[in-house]
């Protein structure tokens, strides 16, 4: 498996599922317990993945969402990593935008999205249609959204929701450009040496990580 680096994403073309690997001397190669990503891929997302001409480590905002109840917003944990030359007055937007899903709140492919009368997903309230267009409106032009999130098991197997989240973020606007999977583990020769989080389900040993660009219409 390729420990590949994907391009500056500021295309209008999807770009080809790719995987990311921990260096081989990082001693955390899994998240630490309640998070989806590793320390290690936020520094990867924030100095490879989006490139700045002056190499610094670009600023995004993370938050961790753990339920899609109503009033949903007012529960999120919020943790900015940013420098200071960025944004001396603290008043602007972020451009990149991470969102950590925790996998109990993640719909199965069978669910349905909450409809208004003409069939349409929601857009205002609740769940993740609301929280899609929240984040688009959060955004810039061609801001990036990032969606990290990993499997869960059901009595039939793991689920996969990434399908629904995906046209559910275009539904709000956003384009979809890449999947990336970030593995929980070290490659040894010809095997991959899994390090597990506590709070994994069992066989679940990587996370999904979603780019999606906001969408701005004339």
């Amino acid at each position: 498996m390729p420990n590949s680096t994907a391009p500056r994403p500021r295309t209008t073309h999807s770009l080809p599922t790719t995987i990311w690997l921990p260096d081989p001397d990082e001693p955390n190669a899994a998240p630490i317990p309640g998070a989806v990503l590793p320390a290690w891929a936020i520094d990867k997302i924030r100095t490879e993945f989006v490139g700045r001409p002056t190499h610094r480590p670009a600023p995004l905002l993370k938050i961790a969402i753990r339920d899609t109840a109503p009033g949903m917003d007012a529960r999120i944990p919020t943790t900015p990593f940013t420098d200071p030359a960025d944004d001396e007055d603290g008043t602007k937007r972020p451009s990149i935008l991470l969102a950590e899903l925790h996998p109990a709140t993640l719909p199965t492919p069978a669910d349905d999205l909450p409809s208004d009368e003409s069939g349409m997903p929601r857009a205002a309230e609740d769940g993740w249609p609301g929280f899609f267009h929240r984040a688009h409106r959060l955004l810039p032009a061609e801001g990036l959204l990032l969606l990290a999130t990993r499997q869960r098991r059901k009595a039939k197997g793991l689920t996969d929701p990434l399908g629904t989240l995906i046209a559910s973020a275009r539904t709000a606007g956003f384009r979809y450009l890449q999947h990336i999977v970030v593995v929980y583990g070290h490659p040894v020769g010809d095997r991959l040496v899994p390090a597990l989080p506590p709070d994994a389900c069992r066989g679940v040993a990587h996370c999904d990580l979603i780019a999606l660009s906001a969408i701005r219409h004339a």
